[in-house]
């Protein structure tokens, strides 16, 4: 699960975003459904929080210039200054994906159409 995963969220690949969004949510989908009478929610709160820091990291890589980078902390919400220092970290995408988790939150990735493993498995789970 994890490889298809890491291949849905490749940083390299040069599909839109709607088109990621859609291929992860119906592979989400098709494997929660095929596995909802196992008992896996440790498992999916790990794979889920894994998923998320590499989504904000193909975002992240998205902006390739400081000024969209500052222009989407400062559209999330960030003060001037804090979103500049940001914006001009030298950090890698995976390491920024970790510091960006208080600010590219849960809910702004599902408002992205990014479907939760560990909320969709709650949902159609029959234990």
């Amino acid at each position: 699960m994890k490889n298809k995963i890491r291949e849905l969220t490749d940083r390299n690949k040069g599909i839109s975003n709607e088109v990621r969004e859609r291929r992860y949510q119906e592979y989400v989908r098709g494997w929660m459904e095929y596995f909802k009478l196992a008992d896996m929610t440790k498992l999916l709160k790990e794979t889920d929080k894994w998923a998320r820091c590499r989504i904000r990291a193909v975002y992240w890589k998205k902006c390739k210039k400081i000024k969209t980078k500052y222009r989407m902390l400062k559209a999330l919400g960030r003060e001037h200054w804090k979103a500049k220092k940001l914006a001009c970290s030298r950090k890698g995408y995976w390491r920024m994906a970790k510091t960006l988790n208080q600010i590219f939150s849960k809910r702004i990735i599902a408002k992205q159409g990014y479907t939760s493993m560990l909320g969709y498995y709650l949902v159609v789970c029959e234990n």
